[in-house]
């Protein structure tokens, strides 16, 4: 078997990856093959190194707030103006058949001097009638390390006639087909340990990898074969050698097969809450790093599944020291994360991962989906500490997404890219240039003296003081291998608003003034420089997370043009991404050239995240308006889940439609990772639907889902913080918390502004105006505290609300 994964630089990585599956998979003659293709020097080939790393081994960014805030009004809730940021270019050269998609991953690849195909039939019929192996690339349009090797590789005129040529070549968006992604990438990390993005895999004509990798730079070093190298010495196994290579893919495959399935088995029960919470717990705590909070050391990723398990594991456990732990690890994290260079000070929104411990210098590309959980996990840790610096956070996040990631539907884009021009004059673009400042930019921009200010400061002596911008740059080598941060500074906050505002002699009110000023006159030049690629394509799975977003922060603040901003992202869902015809939903959808929605001749059909993404994000929408319309397309929406993805045999949900007979493997997600797991949502969904519908047999299958995941949950659960969430649901069991009155009352908005002020992970909330819907068995209703005196006919019910449990 082929082992070829030198991991240069993976976007993303999975931390269990399933390479204990193949112990038994690969023959010596199997490791002998891969040194001879290989390892033609002699040299033993390097093994991938998992993500976090192997940054350290090859001194290079993988490609995977302050004090003060302003929190936005609602008329700071704009859409987006919809630039790409795409400089113009002379007529191409080359053009490919790419250019007829709409994934903007793919339409940058329509000018490569490479006969590139999308996934399809057409595809696998010219690999078949040519007897040719398909070299499959997956990537996406903000993919930092993607661009690296389409730079040097793919527009290469050399390599692109070698694989032309040689090999039927397949280009896939992994945000547009996250199905054929999580294929390949399985077997990548079976075959490796580790996995990212670029991913690069070599397939017989009947789809079966049998090689694979991910980014590979153009030419022989003395450390690795280059990626034309690699191509050669494929050419030449495929002719002499194509019979080992194809037996030894299968091998791998079907040991894939076996290896990933997930189950229930006959009599399995559910493993203990309680259990599971504590060993997930304790992982967490072990993996934790003290000084400036997150999960390991560098790569560090914002991780919100963890925080918000942490968080939720304190609710029940406030007592406790393992409680009172797990809630300052997630909060200090969330204060780190907000002070840092993760988290962009000057235009909102946070960064997708920071390349060292202290989460000062980030992959400077922006993604809806962390927006979107980290918008939830500040306005929980909001609702459990009372700080308002969150509830900043999570309004900043959102005018971010509002302002740059929104379209004028409803909508929101999947993501900004890392890399831009510096000027409108540049020939290349660079990362994190539209992100960073040099002390020169600060001090011209900021030049004006501040009244009262100790030794006649400038605006510009208070700011870089307070953000640590240095005149030779803040951005230390080893965080810069290319050098394209050199002399640049990344805003971080260095001091408190407090000491701050004593070392210049200012009260700490002037001081936010100050800061605030110099933010804004720093945003208005932002504004001018060529703006990062916008990847405009819409997806169901990721609307749906942003819908959480903000229904989840619009209930707690009580903001009302938030929840209208929900649901309007709702009813972009249905008129744009909802089939009415085949009552099913759409993956994606696309912004056309004159700003207007767009779909393709053949629309991807809709993934279990899809679903299960949305139906979570309705449920948040309906408690938080309890506008009955979408409870009731939320149930919709569970049952056609229910009925194109459910294992009637193992139980749990396959990510995709097990019966595509182009994907080798049908895969249930057994990882909460940058996103959680389909089925770890789906566990709640099923549990809220069933307390909120009264229908039992979604209760019944949450149980039976969460019992095919039990060996993970068991012995493994850090791998599932968001299922544990749904573990422990389970075992303290949802309640209902029922107000009795008029909907738009002003009691009834009061209370329900009370109830929505607390984080109670384990509820479904109601507002009832008929109280003959209600038992009045008072005395075996359980009282929840809020402070508030409900309506004087529930005599029982001195302080709070009314939580009854199924059947009272």
């Amino acid at each position: 078997m082929l082992r070829l994964l030198w991991t240069r630089s993976p976007s993303s990585f999975r931390r269990f990856g399933p390479s204990r599956l193949l112990s038994g998979a690969f023959s010596r003659k199997d490791r002998a093959r891969t040194r001879t293709l290989f390892n033609r020097q002699g040299s033993e080939p390097t093994p991938t190194q998992h993500f976090d790393s192997y940054p350290r081994l090859l001194n290079f960014r993988s490609s995977q707030h302050s004090s003060s805030f302003r929190a936005p009004e609602a008329a700071c809730f704009s859409m987006a103006s919809g630039s790409d940021g795409q400089e113009s270019l002379s007529p191409p050269k080359h053009t490919n058949r790419l250019r007829k998609e709409r994934s903007p991953y793919l339409l940058q690849h329509a000018h490569n001097p490479v006969d590139w195909f999308p996934w399809g039939q057409e595809a696998f019929d010219k690999a078949k009638s040519e007897d040719k192996p398909i070299f499959l690339s997956v990537g996406y349009s903000t993919c930092h390390w993607c661009h690296v090797m389409e730079r040097e590789s793919f527009e290469d005129e050399e390599i692109g006639k070698i694989l032309s040529d040689n090999f039927v070549c397949i280009k896939v968006d992994r945000e547009e087909r996250p199905d054929v992604d999580k294929v390949y990438m399985t077997f990548v990390q079976a075959t490796s340990g580790g996995g990212g993005w670029p991913m690069s895999v070599w397939l017989t004509p009947s789809l079966r990898p049998f090689i694979g990798g991910t980014y590979f730079p153009p030419r022989d070093s003395s450390r690795r074969p280059g990626f034309k190298t690699i191509l050669l010495r494929i050419m030449e196994q495929w002719q002499n050698n194509r019979e080992a290579l194809e037996s030894s893919g299968e091998r791998v495959v079907e040991a894939l097969r076996k290896g990933t399935s997930i189950s229930a088995s006959p009599g399995e029960s559910l493993p203990s809450g309680p259990d599971v919470a504590n060993r997930c717990f304790q992982q967490l705590a072990h993996s934790y790093e003290e000084e400036y909070g997150g999960f390991r050391d560098a790569p560090k990723f914002p991780t919100p599944v963890n925080l918000l398990f942490l968080m939720s594991f304190w609710t029940v456990n406030r007592s406790s020291a393992e409680g009172a732990e797990a809630l300052q690890m997630a909060l200090h994290t969330l204060r780190m994360m907000a002070l840092g260079g993760i988290h962009d000070h000057v235009a909102q929104g946070f960064h997708r991962y920071s390349t060292d411990s202290s989460w000062h210098v980030p992959h400077f590309e922006k993604m809806l989906y962390d927006q979107a959980q980290l918008a939830v996990a500040y306005i929980t840790a909001y609702q459990v500490s009372g700080e308002r610096l969150f509830a900043d956070v999570a309004l900043d996040v959102l005018q971010y997404v509002s302002r740059d990631l929104s379209h004028k539907s409803g909508g929101f884009y999947s993501a900004e890219d890392a890399d831009s021009l510096p000027t409108p004059e540049s020939a290349e673009k660079r990362e994190g240039a539209f992100c960073v400042w040099t002390a020169g930019e600060v001090r011209d921009l900021l030049s004006e003296t501040v009244e009262g200010a100790t030794g006649g400061a400038t605006q510009a002596d208070i700011f870089m003081h307070h953000y640590g911008v240095k005149d030779q740059g803040n951005v230390e080598p080893e965080q810069d291998p290319h050098g394209e941060l050199q002399g640049q500074n990344v805003l971080i906050v260095r001091y408190s608003v407090e000491l701050t505002a004593a070392r210049f002699g200012l009260s700490v009110d002037r001081l936010t003034e100050v800061l605030a000023s110099a933010r804004a006159k720093l945003a208005e030049v932002r504004r001018e420089r060529p703006p990062p690629h916008l990847d405009s394509k819409m997806l169901a799975s990721w609307n749906g997370l942003m819908l959480s977003g903000f229904a989840r922060v619009g209930a707690v603040l009580g903001d009302k043009a938030l929840l209208q901003r929900a649901e309007q992202a709702a009813q972009f869902l249905q008129e744009h991404l909802w089939d009415k015809e085949g009552q099913r939903i759409l993956h994606s959808c696309y912004r056309g050239d004159d700003m207007e929605m767009e779909q393709t001749a053949s629309p991807i059909a809709g993934f279990l995240d899809d679903y299960a993404f949305v139906v979570c994000g309705l449920l948040d929408l309906f408690e938080a308006t309890q506008t009955v319309q979408w409870l009731k397309w939320a149930e919709d929406l569970q049952n056609t889940q229910d009925q194109l993805f459910w294992d009637a045999q193992g139980s749990g949900y396959f990510s995709s439609d097990p019966s595509d007979p182009t994907l080798l493997l049908s895969l249930k997600q057994d990882q909460d990772g940058a996103e959680p797991s389909a089925n770890s949502v789906s566990a709640m969904n099923l549990q809220r639907l069933s307390h909120l519908t009264g229908k039992q047999e979604w209760m019944q299958r949450s149980e039976q889902l969460l019992t095919a995941f039990s060996d993970r949950l068991t012995k493994v659960p850090i791998a599932l913080p968001d299922m544990v969430r749904g573990l422990m649901a389970h075992h303290y069991t949802l309640k209902q918390i029922i107000i009795c009155g008029q909907p738009d009352a002003e009691d009834t908005a009061s209370l329900m502004a009370c109830v929505n002020s607390l984080f109670l992970p384990y509820k479904v909330s109601l507002i009832c105006s008929d109280l003959g819907v209600l038992s009045h068995k008072g005395e075996e209703g359980q009282i929840l505290e809020v402070g508030l005196v409900l309506q004087p006919w529930v005599t029982f019910c001195v302080r709070g609300a009314l939580i009854r449990q199924k059947g009272t």
